[in-house]
């Protein structure tokens, strides 16, 4: 039976098969996943998880009962390697192929296949307890040798790194930050919000170097037992945990054809260039979703909801722009970050609260526009800015510096375009 093939069992996935069923459609639809297990969420993987206060069942989106119900044929722990368009007169039908030789034909298809981690390619990399953590089978090692680890290492001191490094200070371990640039999580924040953080996880015990490169490992018995810098220096290890950034799953739109550039290429309603076949999620590249300029990637649980709504009204017949405020979340132990909006291009900031008692936001502006905010253990500010984000309104910077004056106060129209 054809239908509508969702290759990629992940947030964007699910919601576009939930989304096609809300907007009334009644053809078959079949979810595939390479992973053993029902689609489930991953932010929480390098936090609550690691931790040990959440465990699988906890995770998962939906029951096999919704999925029964809804007519969402779920397929787990199989591959498709392989896509075929049918070609001329049944425009984005086509049939798929996995690992295990099952052939699946489809009227619709929708990519919503995530990313891998990227991997390190240096002498000693194989070794037993270098980790990484993308999937529950990643998580579930990591939270299982962690058990055993004295000495930590984690490789890259973006989100993943720093939630994860929180993690292991929490069980007591010897925790040591490597990160190849010259500030933490550089691509998200401005430096004085890398500063904060950097700080911030020095107070709390953790070791951090910047502009420190890993060479390799050193190993016993096929096991890690240090890593070795671009220093000269050797870091002794117990258990090493990598988080250097992902690479965007293209192979099955190259098979097709389809346009990539460092991501599938997707339009403001989840088109690939083959209007026929939308992708979601974080394989994808698309316009800003705020300006329309450009193009970005999005990793974020609200970016796969937003496109993979918008992949299903694309599907059936109802494609939709619907401009929508970017956000994020970063739980680092006892240090909560949330982010609306994309600060890229900023040519101000503002910072607000006391950076000191580590409660405080920082705006970021352009020609005095709003245009994002990264708020620490602030969710006020972070919820008004949002609002503002999506209402199109703006904050005079030079008012929004004073902590004493309730933000939401300072809220103006927007101008007329």
């Amino acid at each position: 039976m054809s239908g509508t093939l969702i290759v990629g069992a992940s947030q964007a996935g699910v919601q576009l098969a939930v989304s096609l069923r809300e907007l009334g459609d009644t053809a078959a639809i079949t979810l595939i996943g390479e992973e053993a297990y029902p689609p489930y969420q991953r932010p929480p993987l390098s936090k609550e998880f690691l931790s040990g206060t959440a465990e699988r069942a906890s995770l998962e989106f939906r029951t096999a009962a919704f999925y029964a119900d809804a007519g969402i044929e779920l397929v787990c722990g199989e591959r498709v390697t392989e896509l075929r368009m049918n070609g001329a007169g049944r425009p984005g039908a086509g049939t798929a192929g996995t690992a295990a030789g099952r052939e699946l034909p489809f009227d619709r298809l929708a990519l919503t296949v995530g990313a891998s981690p990227r991997r390190l390619r240096l002498p000693g990399a194989d070794l037993a307890g270098i980790c990484y953590l993308r999937d529950l089978d990643d998580a579930t090692e990591v939270r299982t040798r962690l058990a055993d680890a004295a000495r930590v290492v984690v490789v890259g001191g973006g989100f993943i790194g720093l939630e994860a490094a929180a993690v292991a200070r929490a069980y007591g371990k010897t925790v040591t930050v490597v990160e190849a640039a010259d500030r933490l999580i550089g691509r998200a924040v401005a430096p004085v919000v890398s500063e904060f953080y950097l700080g911030a996880h020095r107070r709390r015990g953790s070791e951090v170097l910047l502009a420190t490169g890993v060479e390799g490992f050193t190993g016993c018995e096929g096991r890690v037992t240090g890593v070795l810098l671009s220093d000269g220096r050797e870091l002794p290890a117990d258990l090493v945990m990598v988080g250097v950034g992902v690479i965007p799953r293209t192979e099955l739109a190259e098979q097709l054809g389809l346009a990539c550039d460092g991501g599938i290429v997707v339009d403001s309603c989840a088109r690939t260039s083959d209007p026929s076949v939308v992708a979601a999620g974080d394989c994808t590249v698309l316009p800003h979703p705020m300006t329309g300029e450009g193009r970005v990637r999005l990793e974020s649980v609200q970016n796969a909801v937003t496109q993979g709504s918008l992949a299903a009204a694309t599907l059936v017949g109802r494609p939709e722009e619907r401009p929508a405020v970017p956000w994020f979340w970063s739980n680092q132990g006892d240090l909560r970050l949330q982010i609306a909006g994309l600060s890229t291009g900023f040519d101000s900031y503002v910072v607000r609260g006391d950076m000191a008692a580590e409660r405080f936001s920082v705006l970021y502006f352009a020609d005095d526009r709003l245009l994002a905010v990264d708020a620490v253990n602030n969710p006020v500010d972070y919820m008004v800015v949002r609002k503002a984000l999506t209402q199109g309104a703006t904050i005079p910077p030079h008012l929004a510096a004073d902590a004493t004056i309730p933000l939401k106060t300072l809220l103006a129209a927007a101008p007329a375009a």
